[in-house]
């Protein structure tokens, strides 16, 4: 989930990383779907989890033998599990490149910042984060409006 959510990344493009795509405190990623290449810095919360990761293969996620990379099928059925024991079935595994772009937009990222970290098209960048978008225009119109009361 970190590398999703930390890279911006499909699941299928962070299940292909490899170790040797990380380098100078960034993961290079080539999007299997766009073919785009992009340079994402790595952020210290992905740092931690990578630091503590085993590394029996030349892939950042392995099998259960650490032989090949993870399949698409075991990760998203391990995720399943996982979501099902903590009673999030709502949240499947391909909103976390979402919850990436959100976060980045509510940390005060424009959408051309946003898709230089997840790849996608400003009408998806748009799209995505639609709903947050929406919140934090909400929020910013009704201060607008208290801070308007407020000097009368």
């Amino acid at each position: 989930m970190e590398l999703c959510v930390g890279t911006g990344q499909r699941i299928g493009d962070v299940l292909e990383m490899r170790w040797s795509d990380i380098q100078d405190g960034a993961v290079f990623v080539r999007q299997n779907k766009t073919n785009k290449e992009l340079w994402v810095p790595i952020l210290p919360e992905l740092q931690a989890a990578l630091d503590v990761a085993s590394r029996h293969s030349v892939f950042l996620l392995t099998n259960e033998r650490g032989t090949n990379r993870w399949s698409y099928r075991g990760a998203s059925q391990a995720v399943r599990k996982i979501r099902a024991a903590v009673g999030a079935l709502d949240y499947d595994i391909h909103s976390w490149r979402y919850n990436a772009a959100c976060e980045l937009l509510e940390a005060g990222c424009g959408d051309d910042l946003i898709a230089a970290v997840t790849g996608q098209s400003p009408a998806m960048v748009s799209h995505s984060t639609k709903q947050v978008r929406q919140k934090i225009r909400a929020k910013e119109a009704q201060q607008k409006g208290t801070e308007q009361k407020r000097n009368v």
